[in-house]
């Protein structure tokens, strides 16, 4: 780790709201730079999948913003309902911010501290959006998005660290 930012923000087209992660990390491994976008969880979702998000009549905004996550991300605009827009942005953060430092290599983190692992159905039915089958405690592959290869994974954290 060279550095790590709790709370780090992420600007991203569309809209008014950055993309806040719970913390980015600046790594090295080898000789390749890797960001790192961290989503921690304890017992709640990822929020509005994207049937909800895009519920009504959605803002040019919110296209742009769409448009703009799926370009990011190498994938359709066409997106499964049931995909969880929390996961599209904090991904598209991880390789943004890879971008940015010319890092190689982006990971889009989860660390759950659920203890019935809640949202990690959500986790594997975004993973499989890239060919990744997701499993618990390990990072279930990458896929390269032109010059970043983007990493997913998801930790279960120990839920003793929870109590005061």
């Amino acid at each position: 780790m060279l550095l790590a930012i709790p709370e780090h923000k992420v600007n991203l087209p569309g809209g008014r709201a950055a993309s806040q992660n719970d913390i980015w990390i600046l790594g090295k491994c080898d000789s390749a730079l890797v960001s790192v976008t961290v989503e921690g969880k304890v017992a709640e979702s990822f929020g509005q999948n994207m049937t909800e998000w895009l519920s009504g009549s959605p803002s040019p905004g919110r296209i742009e913003r769409l448009i703009f996550l799926c370009n990011t991300l190498g994938l359709s605009q066409s997106l499964p309902g049931n995909i969880r827009y929390q996961l599209l942005h904090r991904t598209a953060s991880a390789i943004l911010e890879a971008q940015r430092f010319q890092a190689s290599h982006a990971v889009m983190l989860v660390h759950s501290f659920s203890e019935h692992r809640e949202g990690f159905e959500d986790f594997v039915r975004f993973a499989k959006l890239f060919g990744l089958n997701a499993q618990t405690d390990t990072v279930c592959g990458s896929v390269r998005l032109g010059n970043v290869q983007l990493h997913l994974g998801w930790v279960c954290g120990d839920i003793r660290w929870l109590q005061a």
